[in-house]
């Protein structure tokens, strides 16, 4: 899920209380833990605000988010320190990133799971998609291939059998003409917009306000769906550290997971509850 050829902006801060990093110090007769996570978008900062108040009220940790608006940034922002945690990846995105950076992160608990979903202005159906459409795609390594095969599974397009990640230089098969543009992951609505058809990721959709209901096609659940589970990463030094495992445990609720199921449906499930 790296974004090429994006910039880097953080949109804001939501946060509880006081300003650090995994840092603690003591307030009264307790010692007050301050824990910053990195995620991308904001149309869950409510979820977050669960998250923060099972933090403070059971662990006593202030939790804070910082939001970036791409999806390479808050990687390299936890590796530097400038963040604690990062919740936005997942397995997939975070191997191919690791593998370019020394494999210095590691996934240590699940978030959500937001399948991915085929928009098209021009079509209420898959067989509707009209002969030459461009579809715009995420430009990076994960997303594109992923996005590629959720049009191989609509059968729009045929893929060489065997690529884990292809690109568009997989295609076998593309009897439609289908002109597939490759975007970065955070311009895809914008070039649903223009292009008419885009395979958008659900927080940049939401973010957008696209009506996710008008999804044409949306990403098969299977039972090798696990690897696109979002997850919390911590650096490799702190995988264990207790502190963190609280924060994960903060997140994943039944109040979480009832605001889930009421905000989004199934478009964004709670990933800790699945197989």
């Amino acid at each position: 899920m790296v974004s090429k050829a994006v910039t880097y902006g953080i949109i804001g801060v939501v946060a509880v209380g006081a300003i650090g990093f995994g840092v603690s110090h003591v307030a009264g007769n307790k010692t007050e833990k301050v824990v910053t996570v990195g995620i991308v978008g904001t149309a869950d900062n409510d979820l977050w605000k669960i998250a923060a108040d099972t933090a403070k009220e059971k662990y006593n940790i202030t939790l804070k988010t910082k939001q970036f608006t791409d999806y390479n940034q808050p990687n390299i922002a936890l590796k530097n320190g400038s963040i604690d945690l990062n919740a936005y990846q997942n397995q997939v995105f975070l191997t191919n990133w690791n593998k370019a950076n020394g494999h210095a992160l590691k996934l240590i608990g699940r978030t959500v799971f937001t399948p991915l979903r085929f928009y098209d202005k021009n079509a209420s159906k898959v067989s509707e998609v009209k002969d030459g459409q461009t579809i715009a795609v995420p430009n990076d390594a994960t997303n594109e291939g992923r996005a590629l095969q959720l049009l191989q599974s609509a059968g729009l397009i045929k893929i060489k059998a065997g690529v884990a990640l292809p690109t568009l230089k997989d295609i076998v098969e593309n009897k439609k003409h289908l002109v597939i543009k490759e975007v970065a992951a955070d311009q895809t609505p914008a070039a649903y917009k223009s292009a008419g058809a885009a395979v958008i990721n659900t927080n940049f959709a939401k973010d957008a306000k696209i009506d996710l209901q008008s999804a044409i096609y949306v990403e098969p659940v299977t039972s090798t769906s696990n690897k696109w589970y979002i997850q919390f990463a911590a650096t490799n030094k702190n995988v264990n550290k207790k502190l963190y495992k609280e924060v994960v445990k903060s997140f994943q609720t039944a109040k979480a997971e009832k605001w889930l199921e009421k905000t989004w449906g199934d478009a964004e499930q709670p990933a800790w509850t699945l197989k």
